[in-house]
């Protein structure tokens, strides 16, 4: 196939899929063949839940840094539709079922091929070892496939046919519930090729290529993913899938709230209620004697409040009822998202310095979308990047927290304190 469903250049830069997701192989023949089909079985386990990832045939992989090796050395005259074929064949090794989509690209004007393993649905699968007898069951670690041993294998068998809820099929929705304008929209945003087929692939080929849709009894369905983000009106499916915003400008015991209900694809959602905070964010102009320019500090700093949206939005449960929170009093903003972070997150991984243990993400396909986007970061860069925004900004530390039967994930952004000096009445975020 022709035309990735996503940017090559953010691929292979890492610039939107995490380093761990890729792996590069400067050519496919028999020494390389085992490898590749054991990275497509890691990929198909999907052990974190970040939907598998990617094998790139005809770039070199540094073996120092793992990067890779630019400009590409390219596949040279090699028959790509042959390569294709064999590609496919050789994954046919994978028990139970499975067959990667594979993609001829062209990166600076050499011929290349992209493997796209997304997480498998039949879970977990096994791959042969080589040029040992026998399967194993791979997984990767790291930017590193390994065989999955003892507790690594325990997790992966505990995955057992289980889709993550975005990944699932829909058990309401049609294909022609899908608006193939907004799947266009998302593929320009992020500089899909796919749009510039000559001529162009019919709707139902595209939401296929994106797998957004899954064929059942001769017809396709509705991925949930796929209404989350390629329907209008995705709240007829999931009715907590919306963003409040409620401003309290007298604080809780106020009798004044300004409520606004932020509705429609969960890419649109996030840009509309970032729109709508930032019209609300005032700045404050400090001038400083002595000095030529003034101070800007805002309320808030924008990127603090995008980041804990997009975590909310990101790791919140589509099959809860509550909408995301986003509370505006006048010395805070409250996030909130349902319900509390997955097992394995503790509270004190919140804590300042503290890193985020591998723990399977929530939600696969929305991560996945949202990161093309360039909306979210790579995983695990959250709270530290709000931590980061809020302390250039000279604002009091964000607080993170759940309670102990994990039913809600909070983030507090405190007012930076020269507003509540100098506005104390402001209708400041």
């Amino acid at each position: 196939m022709r035309g990735l469903p996503l940017n090559l250049s953010d691929l292979v830069n890492a610039a939107t899929v995490e380093d761990y997701r890729r792996e590069f192989k400067a050519a496919w023949n028999d020494a390389t063949k085992g490898a590749v089909v054991a990275t497509v079985c890691a990929f198909a386990n999907d052990l974190l839940n970040l939907n598998g990832g990617y094998v790139i045939l005809g770039i070199e992989q540094d073996p120092q840094t793992g990067r890779p090796v630019l400009p590409p050395r390219g596949l040279g005259k090699a028959n790509l539709d042959r390569l294709q074929r064999e590609i496919r064949g050789a994954c046919r090794a994978i028990e139970p079922d499975y067959v990667p989509s594979v993609f001829v690209a062209e990166l600076e004007g050499e011929p290349i091929i992209v493997v796209w393993a997304p997480g498998g649905e039949t879970r977990p699968y096994e791959a042969p070892r080589g040029r040992r007898s026998g399967k194993a069951y791979f997984v990767r670690q790291g930017s590193e496939t390994v065989e999955a041993a003892g507790d690594v294998l325990r997790r992966l068998v505990e995955l057992t046919a289980r889709v993550p809820f975005d990944d699932r099929r829909s058990l309401e929705g049609r294909a022609q519930d899908l608006s193939a304008p907004l799947a266009h929209q998302l593929l320009a945003d992020v500089g899909s090729s796919l749009l510039n087929l000559e001529p162009n692939i019919p709707d139902a080929d595209l939401y296929r290529r994106l797998r957004v849709v899954t064929r059942i009894n001769d017809h396709d369905v509705p991925r949930n993913v796929g209404l989350l983000f390629f329907c209008n009106d995705p709240q007829r499916f999931f009715p907590g899938a919306q963003i409040d915003v409620v401003y309290f400008p007298e604080g809780p015991a106020g009798d004044l709230i300004d409520e606004t209900i932020v509705r429609g694809p969960l890419q649109e959602q996030v840009r509309s209620a970032m729109r709508h905070l930032q019209g609300m964010n005032s700045l404050l102009i400090r001038k400083v004697p002595g000095q030529a320019e003034a101070i800007h500090s805002p309320a808030y700093p924008p990127e603090a409040l995008e980041e804990a949206l997009v975590n909310a939005v990101y790791h919140r449960s589509y099959e809860i009822r509550e909408p995301t929170k986003v509370y505006i009093y006048p010395e805070r903003v409250v996030v909130t998202s349902y319900p509390g972070p997955v097992p394995g997150i503790e509270p004190c991984h919140l804590e300042p310095g503290a890193l985020v243990p591998d723990v399977p993400a929530r939600n696969r396909r929305v991560g996945e979308f949202l990161k093309e986007l360039r909306m979210a970061e790579m995983r695990g860069t959250g709270l530290a990047k709000i931590r980061m925004r809020m302390r250039l900004n000279g604002s009091p530390q964000p607080t993170f927290d759940f309670d102990t039967d994990r039913t809600y994930f909070r983030v507090v952004l405190p007012v930076h304190p020269d507003h509540i000096r100098t506005a104390p009445d402001s209708a400041t975020v």
